[in-house]
């Protein structure tokens, strides 16, 4: 498996989900907004479920990023090795 490179794979993997992240907030907040407007919801209870939309999405995108990290290091650790191995022989 050398030469493969898992890094930018895993990236791309994570922009995927960042993407995906963002467009869920955003389709929230208009949802908050439409609730907002119709009278179901007041203004202020409209703010803290925005506010804490925004709060979990960060949480769940940092949440992404270590496991992404970790995943990268975990392949970079592989591959050095079966290189070390491949060397060896």
């Amino acid at each position: 498996m050398a030469g493969i490179d898992f890094g930018e794979g895993l990236r791309k993997v994570f922009l995927a989900g960042v993407g995906a992240l963002a467009t869920t907030v955003e389709k929230s907040q208009e949802i908050v907004d439409d609730l907002v407007k119709k009278g179901e919801l007041t203004v202020e209870q409209g703010k803290a479920l925005n506010t804490e939309l925004k709060r979990k999405a960060a949480e769940v995108k940092e949440e992404s990023a270590k496991k992404s990290a970790d995943a990268a290091d975990k392949a970079d650790a592989t591959d050095t090795a079966e290189s070390d191995a491949a060397k060896a022989e």
